[in-house]
């Protein structure tokens, strides 16, 4: 199996490296060919491993691949814990990643007008862009099946870094400049206290290891430290208050949100594959895979409750007067993360997660429903100037309306089972 997992992980990064150093060689066709093959290969794969732990009910597995180094006794290591989170996980990354893919062939087949005349940043701007959605999927593989903080970390730099190269991937606009500075900025402030976060759990526990933690959280659950001399901080609520400002920073939660909308500067395809399956969903992902340690701090999980409502209440309120077509489905997705931070937030996660795996396919297809509707209207994006389609992409209208009534939680589509289970 770890043979199986390592290749999960590994195709989409070899798609990523060929597209990236040998673009100009291999040229268009061979550019998404190997970035496609390389996820449709982890997709498969992906789905493999989803029907042996979840369907078959298969035993977890905890592998250590490589240790990178070993310092007083702490072990830095690459490793893959596959549960059924990390299975439902990277079957809804690899699956989405590899739709999007293919979408982007048509999207992005005419993107040099996108360029100044005479430009040479345009020559293989879309051979780049294969290889930076490649490696994207990469990182977010990397952040889902890790089993220690390290390699999540990792994972989760890597998806911003790469984020900030998407965002701003028509980088002679000074708006996508804006925007992905602005990310990129915003981010960091979460990571911060992710960082904080992390060094707290290796302080206290001498150990980065999943397992390791969790096993020795609930003797530490009555401890105390001291941030400011004279009163005392539980330690775990401590922790799992500055591992969710992270989460804030990634899933977009108030006051942390303000990138988000910004970000719908990049292309289309990143704006459902970032923006609505995977990048904003690590820090859902987190919380849930770290709730060993929330379970025995009802002061972070509280914490996590108001700033998800908040967040669920006020996004939805601002999507209401929205004008731009992306902008709009961009709100519903701050609206829809902090359903599922609220859900996490009262120790329902499964149902979160659930409404994670759903809302990444709905909410994907809206995305790739509204870039369908901004080529046919020749990069237009305000929806004021929009309105009778249907006559002339009857496709596009019956996807947008399943997509929809599936956000809507309409009864019988699969936002309905699981907004309702959140609620």
């Amino acid at each position: 199996m770890e043979n199986i997992y390592l290749t999960i992980v590994l195709a989409p990064l070899a798609g990523a490296l060929i597209a990236g150093l040998f673009g100009r060689h291999i040229g268009r066709a061979g550019a998404h060919g190997v970035t496609i093959l390389g996820v449709a290969v982890s997709t498969a794969l992906s789905f493999l491993v989803f029907k042996r732990i979840v369907i078959d009910g298969a035993a977890v597995e905890n592998l250590s691949v490589y240790t990178w180094a070993v310092s007083d006794g702490v072990r830095f290591e690459v490793g893959f814990l596959v549960d059924s989170l990390t299975a439902v996980m990277i079957s809804v990354v690899t699956f989405v990643s590899l739709m999007v893919h293919i979408y982007t062939i048509g999207y992005m087949a005419d993107d040099e007008h996108n360029w100044k005349d005479g430009s040479l940043s345009g020559n293989n701007s879309y051979q780049r862009f294969f290889s930076y959605i490649s490696l994207f999927t990469f990182s977010m593989l990397m952040l889902v099946m890790s089993n220690n903080f390290l390699q999540l970390f990792f994972g989760w730099e890597a998806v911003g870094l790469v984020s900030y190269l998407l965002i701003g991937f028509w980088f002679q606009r000074d708006t996508a400049i804006y925007a992905n500075l602005k990310a990129f900025l915003v981010n960091r402030v979460g990571d911060f206290g992710f960082l904080l976060g992390i060094a707290a759990v290796l302080m206290y526990f001498n150990s980065l290891d999943y397992a390791d933690v969790f096993a020795a959280a609930p003797l530490l659950k009555d401890m105390t430290i001291q941030i400011l001399p004279g009163s005392d901080w539980s330690l775990l609520s401590v922790i799992g208050i500055l591992l969710f400002i992270g989460a804030m920073g990634k899933s977009a939660q108030v006051p942390l949100h303000v990138w988000l909308p910004d970000s719908m500067e990049g292309p289309t395809p990143i704006s459902a594959l970032i923006h609505a399956a995977t990048m904003v969903t690590a820090g859902v992902f987190m919380v849930a895979r770290m709730s060993p340690l929330y379970e025995l701090s009802e002061t972070a999980l509280g914490f996590i409750l108001v700033i998800g409502a908040t967040t669920a209440l006020f996004m939805g309120l601002v999507g209401l007067v929205q004008n731009d077509i992306k902008r709009v489905v961009a709100y519903s997705t701050l609206s829809q993360l902090g359903y599922m931070m609220v859900g996490l937030g009262a120790s329902a996660y499964a149902a979160g997660i659930f409404h994670l795996a759903t809302h990444a396919f709905f909410k994907a297809l809206l995305f790739l429903a509204a870039g369908s509707v901004i080529i046919a209207m020749h990069h237009e994006q305000d929806i004021r100037k929009m309105g009778g389609l249907k006559k002339y992409m009857p496709i596009t209208y019956w996807t947008s309306l399943v997509g929809s009534l599936a956000l809507i939680g309409f009864p019988g589509f699969a936002g309905f089972y699981s907004k309702d289970a959140v609620i």
